[in-house]
């Protein structure tokens, strides 16, 4: 997209960015406070509030609601390209989320909290592909700056990050945990009310359905969105009576199997039954193996807000003089970092580029994996610490997060703005739901494995680390013996 002489910037960018960018920043915010203490909150004892659950149902409940954020995002993006448009989208997802917040705040009951996390799922599901999407729309073409503004558009994200945890567990420690969860519902109210009150500089920027239809195929599609809201509602309304009964643990399993026979049947749908040309057939192509890369990358970084957490709270030295590190803070710590090397990312990809000598999108990926990887080398030291008798000291935690981050920034950003180029014009909004799907497969695989290390030791904690080492080597090694091939798909 270019843009006229004079026309109002933010960090360089159009000015509906600055829309988008504190958007996000606050609806990260309550999400990543929320995540912060609930696994903390589920496993936390009944005398003292919490719900009193096993480590195995706890992990099961937040990677089902964590992968539920990201699955909501494909039809979230199919409702914003063929119904809504992304603007709408991102508001009224918006609105679902601090009123999900809300009802956490106020649950006593096991049900009514279950309630809150499915009205946030959906709500998540309504912004977070369509606010992602806008970005790339704001640098359509062959804007050289893309990359760069999906870097800054992650600090937004980060500096969200960052504050979330600091605030919501500091919180949920002193005065209680539906204090905690009544924060993040004001750090998602204050970006709905940022939204609104800036939308007119994103102009017609998402304000239209792109594959909007029209006469009949628009009704059709209203009844379509209808219908499944009421088979949702009524699968919520079986649940809730006990008519219905199913564990964590089954619908963790299920929901795994559930999600990659989605996966494949909608790349099979855009490949074979889309009416893509030959062009943006290869672009799917190469989309496909940067999901399952993601994927992967995900499994590992997202055990952050769960074995990585429970060690924090139950393996680590937390004391610093009389003061006690609410375990839930080390969740600010990768945000920390985001903030420190994104800025130094984004201008180390611009200067490559200009140079003509930009690393490829798969290596990109291969280096996400490596950091993953080598971030759970050091948690085998961590574990073997423990075997002395004595906590690990909080260092290694951070130095793990440290390679996770630089790990994420050469995946994460990268990937949202690699989709957005890759995916064709008509699915963007969908694409992209495609992209936060692999994030919703890694967290439920994170839950998976971290809800195996219950009563772990030293010995079986460093065995697993050393495992989700090799993952990550194996998973980069891998992506650099295809490069050659995939280097002829744009890559």
């Amino acid at each position: 997209m270019n843009h006229a002489p004079g026309e109002p910037r933010f960090l360089g960018h159009p000015a509906g960015f600055s829309t988008l960018f504190f958007t996000e920043l606050w609806e990260r915010f309550s999400y990543y406070g929320m995540r912060a203490i609930l696994v903390l909150f589920l496993v936390g004892a009944v005398s003292g509030g919490g719900m009193g659950l096993d480590d195995r149902t706890a992990t099961a409940i937040y990677g089902l609601y964590a992968a539920g954020v990201y699955i909501a995002s494909m039809p979230g993006g199919w409702v914003a390209d063929r119904l809504l448009g992304a603007q709408r989208a991102v508001f009224w997802g918006g609105a679902l989320i601090a009123l999900g917040h809300a009802m956490l705040a106020l649950a006593r009951t096991p049900r009514a909290f279950i309630a809150g996390l499915a009205v946030i799922v959906l709500g998540t599901g309504l912004l977070k592909p369509n606010v992602s999407a806008l970005v790339g729309e704001l640098h359509r073409g062959d804007d050289a700056r893309r990359d760069a503004a999906f870097t800054l558009f992650y600090m937004a994200i980060n500096i969200g990050a960052a504050l979330g945890p600091l605030v919501v567990a500091l919180l949920a420690e002193r005065l209680g945990w539906h204090v905690g969860f009544a924060a993040a519902a004001v750090g998602m109210a204050a970006g709905l009310a940022w939204f609104r009150l800036t939308q007119s500089r994103l102009g017609d920027t998402g304000l239209r359905p792109p594959g909007a239809p029209q006469g009949r195929g628009l009704r059709r599609h209203w009844l379509m969105l209808w219908a499944a809201l009421a088979v949702v509602l009524l699968l919520a309304g079986l649940l809730w009576s006990g008519a219905l009964q199913l564990s964590a643990i089954s619908l963790q399993g299920g929901a795994m199997q559930g999600m990659a026979v989605v996966v494949i049947v909608y790349f099979a749908y855009l490949l074979f039954f889309a009416g893509l040309d030959d062009t943006e057939r290869r672009g799917v192509l190469l989309l496909g193996v940067l999901i399952l890369a993601s994927t992967l990358f995900w499994a590992g970084y997202e055990q952050a807000g769960s074995s990585l957490t429970l060690f924090a709270e139950r393996f680590t030295q937390r004391m610093i003089g009389g003061f006690e590190v609410p375990a839930g803070w080390f969740q600010s710590v990768p945000a920390v970092f985001v903030l420190i090397c994104a800025p130094l990312t984004a201008l180390l990809w611009t200067r490559l580029g200009a140079r003509g000598r930009d690393l490829p999108v798969v290596v990109k990926f291969a280096l996400g994996l490596a950091g993953m990887g080598l971030g759970f080398a050091v948690m085998v030291g961590a574990a073997k610490v423990l075997g002395g008798g004595a906590l690990a000291g909080s260092g290694w935690l951070v130095l793990t997060y440290l390679l996770h981050t630089l790990g994420e920034l050469c995946l994460s950003p990268v990937g949202m703005s690699a989709t957005t180029r890759l995916a064709p014009k008509r699915f963007a909004g969908q694409a992209m739901g495609l992209w936060f799907t692999s994030l919703a497969m890694g967290n439920l695989f994170a839950s998976r494995l971290a809800g195996g290390l219950e009563g772990a030791g030293s010995r079986e904690l460093a065995a697993y680390f050393l495992r989700m080492t090799g993952w990550g080597i194996a998973g980069a090694l891998l992506l650099l013996l295809l490069w050659p091939l995939l280097r002829r798909r744009n890559a």
